[in-house]
């Protein structure tokens, strides 16, 4: 987020309304989740994105130290693999489990450990930049399950499973 920016500019409590978006080159991705943590408290979350960049792993690297984050599941693009294979040191510190697929898709999932749903789908990547970008944001529990189903579905039937080969390639050398 912007230092002179206040989430409460762009987005309201979710309890106060399920349906919200946004424009602005001031909210990052990581601006909202821990911004639906503080307000959910412990959650697994399911990301989808083309590709990461250190600074948001960085960022997710503080939020998961609250302890409000109980899994995170990501999934990026096979065309980024250079990219996440440079960062996959500090990925598997910080991420749960890692899949790359054909994804384009910038949809995040946050579910409670009291069953509260948040889907967000948002134009941007997990990385930093002072580009506007959009997003919506819902409380919507149909939305979330169609989105839900959609991605495991991608997860188990259409992804490699980054942490699996990379146990594999070290158990054959």
């Amino acid at each position: 987020m912007r230092r002179d920016a206040n989430i409460s500019d762009y987005l309201r409590p979710l309890r106060e309304n399920p349906y919200q978006a946004y424009l602005s080159n001031a909210l990052q991705v990581a601006d909202i989740l821990d911004w639906v943590l503080k307000q959910l408290g412990r959650c697994e979350v399911w990301q989808t994105s083309f590709s990461i960049s250190e600074e948001f792993i960085r960022r997710l690297y503080f939020i998961e130290k609250s302890g409000l984050v109980t899994k995170f599941n990501l999934v990026l693009d096979h065309k980024a693999t250079n990219k996440t294979l440079k960062l996959w040191a500090f990925i598997t510190q910080v991420i749960d489990t890692t899949y790359l697929a054909d994804n384009h898709s910038k949809v995040l999932l946050i579910r409670s450990e009291q069953g509260e749903t948040v889907s967000i789908i948002t134009s941007q990547n997990l990385t930093r930049g002072n580009r506007c970008e959009s997003a919506v944001v819902t409380t919507d529990a149909q939305i979330f399950n169609t989105l839900f189903a959609q991605i495991d579905d991608l997860i188990k039937n259409h992804s490699v499973p980054l942490n699996d080969l990379f146990a594999q390639r070290l158990d054959n050398s």
